[in-house]
């Protein structure tokens, strides 16, 4: 079976460090195309796929015969955009998150998505991960017993005004940037949607948020997330039951922030823990794509299951007095 052939939209530095090699790496996949005018970001990429081929502009690589599928690391704002010309092209779609920045903007492209019989997801690497895949199978079959509450955190410090992440115009903030994980993890492992948000504190920094402290009510859990990008590095959820705790002590950035570690410990007091320290979850995101284009199975991550983080992240918005 041919390989996929992929092309990436820009030279972003998170491209270069882990999406490239990963696509690189990934089986089924071959990285034979970049869009970029610069000329050392594209050395970058060719440092370790030296047969890639150079765009001068993002509409020339769309217009390449020769690729499948786009990456598109673009800033967040320009996500949605770029995702529609790339399925307009006849490209299948992996596209960074947040995907969009409305919930509303998800049905123009899972409508897209549709009309080109292509492949579009929203690059959420976690769930390809075996630790999420395993926490979910624990908290459903009853691991813990009922589930009673999910707390989340996740953190870093970055104030530096010329990042992106920092800029409202082009879709900043740390609930965009890295509350998508906090959210979308509670969602995946327990199946359940937020019913409402009762509570969404947030402190913003040159308009956009730098720190959020949320509450939300699940139907049969409670829910406290804590997100800041001005605050030291810090991650960890627990799924906390009526008869165990289930704690991942390293579930978004594993084995980059630090090891994959889950932890359960039950009613007798004992806990075991496990492991997966040579797991790659970008490389996984990258084969299971390639997988779902080349036979047609099910992709771990539908733009269904985004566009409800999406509207969890809306909620929170509007629950903090700051419509998405």
């Amino acid at each position: 079976m041919r390989p996929i052939r992929w092309g990436i939209l820009g030279a972003a530095k998170f491209a270069q460090e882990h999406m490239g090699p990963a696509i690189h790496a990934a089986r089924g996949a071959e990285l034979v195309a970049i869009a970029t005018s610069s000329a050392p970001k594209a050395a970058a990429f060719q440092a370790f796929a030296p047969q890639l081929v150079v765009h001068d502009s993002y509409d020339a690589l769309l217009a390449d015969p020769a690729i499948d599928a786009v990456y598109v690391p673009l800033p967040n704002h320009l996500h949605v955009e770029w995702s529609l010309r790339a399925l307009a092209a006849g490209k299948h779609v992996l596209c960074e998150k947040p995907m969009t920045l409305q919930t509303a903007e998800f049905d123009q492209l899972i409508a897209a998505r549709d009309r080109s019989g292509k492949l579009a997801a929203e690059a959420y690497m976690i769930v390809h991960h075996p630790q999420f895949i395993r926490a979910r199978e624990l908290v459903q079959e009853g691991a813990i017993g009922d589930l009673v509450h999910v707390d989340a955190t996740f953190t870093y410090f970055n104030d530096d005004a010329a990042n992106v992440r920092n800029k409202p115009e082009a879709g900043g903030g740390g609930l965009r940037d890295i509350g998508v994980y906090t959210f979308g993890a509670a969602r995946f492992v327990t199946g359940q949607e937020p019913d409402d948000i009762p509570y969404a504190k947030l402190r913003l920094d040159n308009d956009v948020d730098v720190f959020a402290q949320v509450a939300a009510n699940f139907p049969g859990f409670t829910y406290a997330a804590t997100v800041s990008m001005r605050a030291f590095p810090r991650q960890e959820i627990t799924f906390h039951g009526e008869k165990g705790v289930l704690t991942l002590s390293c579930p978004f950035n594993a084995n980059v922030f630090g090891a994959a570690l889950l932890s359960l410990e039950n009613e007798a007091q004992s806990v075991t823990s496990e492991r997966w320290p040579g797991v790659n979850q970008y490389v996984l995101q990258v084969e299971n794509f390639c997988q779902s284009v080349q036979t047609g199975t099910a992709y771990p991550c539908p733009l269904e299951f985004s566009r409800g983080t999406q509207q969890m992240m809306d909620m929170v918005f509007a629950a903090g007095g700051r419509p998405a």
